[in-house]
């Protein structure tokens, strides 16, 4: 890490999932200590036991920027997932979310996010690269396991990875299931393991290949794909062979147990390059 960046003032705005945990571990390892802000809808509460935390709702994005000034906060992270379906929940919003949902024409997750973005640079604070401290995390091209895909396996992958390519690129989701040049499930709210669950109920014991995807112009600051363990156990008991990744694009949490417990289930995964 250079100097200039550890006189820096980070900060991680936590969604849900492992990827906060993931970020905040590798940047103490790098000698920094960021400044944790923890979305009270989505974030573990674990992450109190890993630093101190604040907590704020999902509405709150005032008061998220009074405690980000306060604190000298020169850069951002917005680590974890905010569920699709919280766009239609009950929180309530403040003047700074409502102001931006009134200027937006798309009221999706890029869109939305995207504002955040906008209100944290015009206060001159950067929104970083959500994978600056987790380089290594990110899936190479090539094959990642030990099995390899077939070539049955290969022809499902070129087939899918156009539709997924198009399906990403309309914010619906970036993982879509196939089975023998046939599209079986598309992810779109319910996200990437439930996806695979609903193919495995239509797919009637067919063998899967799983697709995931970045977007066409994929924005790094946030929504990254990520793929961790709990993936691959979800499967292994969907009948699902192969994962699909795109390399340099895709982050691997906890990679050596990931790709463990792939091996171990006779999973193929494989970096994709553009």
């Amino acid at each position: 890490m250079t100097s200039s960046a550890t006189s820096d003032r980070y900060a991680i705005i936590a969604g849900n999932g492992r990827f906060p945990f993931l970020v905040l571990e590798a940047a103490q390892d790098q000698g920094i200590q960021p400044l944790v802000v923890g979305i009270k809808e989505e974030a573990s509460p674990e992450l109190s036991q890993k630093a101190t935390t604040h907590w704020l709702s999902l509405g709150e994005a005032g008061k998220v920027f009074e405690l980000l000034k306060t604190e000298g906060v020169t850069k951002v992270i917005l680590a974890g997932q905010v569920k699709h379906a919280q766009l239609f929940s009950s929180i309530k919003p403040d003047g700074f979310v409502s102001r931006a949902l009134l200027g937006l024409q798309r009221k999706n997750t890029d869109a939305l996010i995207g504002a955040f973005v906008r209100m944290l640079e015009d206060r001159g604070i950067k929104v970083v690269d959500s994978t600056l401290f987790l380089k290594g995390n990110l899936a190479e091209a090539g094959n990642l396991t030990v099995r390899k895909p077939d070539e049955s396996e290969k022809a499902d992958i070129d087939y899918g990875r156009e539709i997924a390519k198009k399906i990403a690129g309309l914010d619906l989701g970036q993982t879509i299931v196939v089975a023998d040049r046939a599209c079986i499930a598309v992810e779109a709210m319910e996200g990437t393991d439930a996806a695979i669950e609903r193919a495995a109920t239509l797919g009637n014991g067919r063998r899967l290949v799983v697709i995931k995807v970045s977007k066409p112009h994929q924005d790094m600051r946030f929504d990254v794909p990520v793929v961790g363990p709990k993936t691959i156990e979800v499967m292994a008991r969907s009948k699902a062979s192969v994962l699909a990744l795109d390399a340099g694009k895709t982050l691997l949490f906890e990679r050596p147990r990931l790709i463990e417990k792939a091996d171990a289930a006779g999973i193929a995964i494989v970096g994709m390059k553009d």
